[in-house]
């Protein structure tokens, strides 16, 4: 049996999610410094369906370093290197602390 695709129906909106000015800064702080130490080198910032993500990379061509992702709007924070899902959390500070960690840990060395 067939069935019957509505071919007007529109699909649901999703409300944009995005990055306040205060969220925007706290992420263009830690990439200016990290842009200073030489580590960083280009971000680039996507808008995906009920997410944004700020990208940090190390050369322009490459995979991104680092992704911060937030979902929904300002429920959740996800940071990621690569694949790997490096911290979850429900602030933007608490997110960023795991990159400052390693900042921290890359200067040293």
């Amino acid at each position: 049996m067939s069935k019957v695709a509505h071919l007007n129906r529109k699909p649901k909106k999703t409300t944009p999610t995005f990055f306040s000015r205060w969220e925007l800064q706290q992420l263009l702080n830690l990439y200016s410094q990290q842009v200073a130490n030489g580590e960083w080198r280009d971000y680039a910032i996507d808008q995906h369906s009920g997410m944004v993500v700020f990208s940090v990379f190390r050369h322009t061509m490459e995979q991104p370093l680092y992704a911060v992702a937030k979902r929904g709007q300002g429920s959740e924070y996800i940071v990621y290197s690569g694949p790997e899902k490096l911290k979850r959390a429900a602030t933007l500070n608490d997110a960023l602390a795991v990159l400052r960690k390693r900042a921290q840990v890359r200067a040293i060395t």
